[in-house]
């Protein structure tokens, strides 16, 4: 048996309507990748070769779209998936040589920056931000690296 819902009533939102709502992608299960990384400058042993299983959550603040939505969850996970099995360096890593040198180029990720949780989480925010539509207005990303460590942001 169908159940109409009524168009109009308290709480009501007419598509393309100018309400903030929030959108979480990845809350309760989290978006996994799994890459590899190393930080160039540090002393300890994250400067060696090493990966991860990434666990990250995006959430994102705006208007709806004429669809009904802040944005794709698609073109969120889309975003993301571009570092699934990629080995992540900062520029000027000696490593990126060696990856082109054996042909595996294509399966790494250069960095302005080194690639820590908390730095991962900026760039993911500002790929987002360029990819998504102008109905986010706040983009915030948290990156797991392990059940110990998690960089992200917060929306404004």
């Amino acid at each position: 048996m169908s159940q109409n819902i009524p168009e109009e009533g308290p709480g009501h939102i007419h598509r393309g309507e100018s309400v903030t709502r929030t959108l979480h992608v990845g809350r309760d299960r989290p978006i996994r990748i799994s890459a590899g990384h190393r930080l160039l400058h540090h002393d300890g042993k994250c400067s060696r070769p090493h990966g991860h299983n990434y666990e990250i959550e995006v959430r994102l603040r705006g208007t709806l779209t004429e669809e009904g939505w802040i944005a794709d969850k698609g073109d969120v996970t889309d975003v993301i998936d571009g570092w699934d099995h990629r080995f992540l360096v900062e520029e000027g890593d000696p490593l990126v040589e060696a990856f082109e040198a054996s042909g595996d180029a294509d399966s790494l990720v250069v960095l302005d920056v080194p690639p820590t949780a908390e730095m991962m989480s900026v760039l993911l925010e500002e790929r987002l931000r360029a990819e998504l539509p102008e109905t986010v207005s706040s983009i915030a990303v948290d990156v797991r690296e392990t059940a110990e460590l998690c960089g992200g942001g917060m929306l404004e």
